[in-house]
């Protein structure tokens, strides 16, 4: 038995219901794997780490034996590295599996969450403004920031969330694939929502850059 077996009929995975007449998909998708291991659990991190601490205790064990000892030494606290950047990639994984952003003309929708799954409806008039922070790779995070007093918690939305944005949380698509293509539908809509006040832009943003700062996507109107 699956989620879908749940949902009432005619309602696609990730939607809290069927679709109000007029309101249609724009995009539908999920976080990529890679960018959930590499930027939210930061694996890279992790395997400095104890790559650091191996190397630390092969130089201890060397001055006081051989070599092939000193590396002995090391490779328990290898394996416990390996293991752990193994289950990292396996709540990577989950994530992807568990995540569905939708993106329609009236507002955007994340289902998040792996053991106790919510749905989040952001109607496009609650965002204030979306962002774009594109990676080498094209796929990028889209955060979306809500007027103040529409707040939700950030352990609620992690890692579907701006990183350090903690007192005032903004919901974020992360590692989406294609992401320049989906800043743009949603800067689209967003534009069309608000009767087309403002401009719909995407911020300039250097593809071959790993990391660049976020820019201004699209206002929604003020509240």
């Amino acid at each position: 038995m699956s989620e879908s077996d749940f949902l009432p009929e005619g309602t696609l995975r990730g939607l809290p219901g069927p679709l109000p007449k007029g309101e249609r998909i724009l995009w539908r998708g999920a976080p990529g794997v890679r960018g959930v291991l590499l930027r939210a659990f930061h694996a890279r991190l992790v395997m400095a780490w104890f790559g650091g601490v191996a190397v630390l205790i092969t130089i201890a064990a060397a001055s006081a034996g051989t070599p092939a000892a000193a590396l002995a030494a090391a490779g328990p606290t290898l394996l416990i590295g390996l293991g752990a950047v193994g289950l990292l990639a396996f709540f990577s994984w989950l994530v992807q599996r568990t995540t569905v952003y939708t993106v329609t003309n009236r507002r955007v929708v994340l289902h998040i969450g792996i053991a106790l799954p919510i749905t989040l409806n952001l109607p496009h008039e609650q965002i204030e403004a979306a962002g774009l922070h594109l990676f080498a790779d094209g796929s990028g995070d889209i955060p979306l920031r809500l007027p103040p007093g529409e707040r939700v918690a950030y352990l609620h939305l992690w890692p579907h969330a701006r990183p350090w944005q903690v007192s005032r949380p903004e919901p974020m698509l992360r590692s989406v694939p294609d992401a320049a293509a989906v800043a743009a539908l949603l800067s689209q809509a967003l534009a069309e929502r608000v009767g087309g006040r403002g401009e719909a832009t995407l911020p300039a943003v250097a593809a071959t850059r790993p990391e660049p700062r976020p820019g201004r996507l699209a206002a929604a109107g003020s509240h």
